[in-house]
């Protein structure tokens, strides 16, 4: 259902994007390090490696989510213009 009282936004700030790729990073992360933790089971190094994992993988998907958003504020396709057409 469409709302016409809401204000339509074409772009949005990066500090919006960085906030936006925090947020997700710390439920990703959270999630990639209770499924590693799962995985090594009952080696004695489990924390040490789940949470390199998570870690890692958070600094990197931050950057690419980062980056995958701002590409996509340059991409008009599904937009509405401030009249509500397409």
């Amino acid at each position: 259902m469409y709302n016409e009282s809401k204000p339509k936004w074409k772009s949005e700030k990066a500090w919006r994007s960085v906030l936006k790729a925090l947020s997700w990073r710390v439920i990703a992360s959270i999630t990639t390090f209770i499924l590693a933790m799962l995985f090594f089971g009952d080696d004695p190094n489990a924390v040490k490696k789940a949470t390199s994992i998570a870690l890692l993988e958070s600094i990197i998907k931050m950057a690419l989510y980062f980056f995958h958003e701002r590409l996509w504020i340059n991409i008009t396709w599904g937009l509405l213009k401030n009249n509500g057409s397409e």
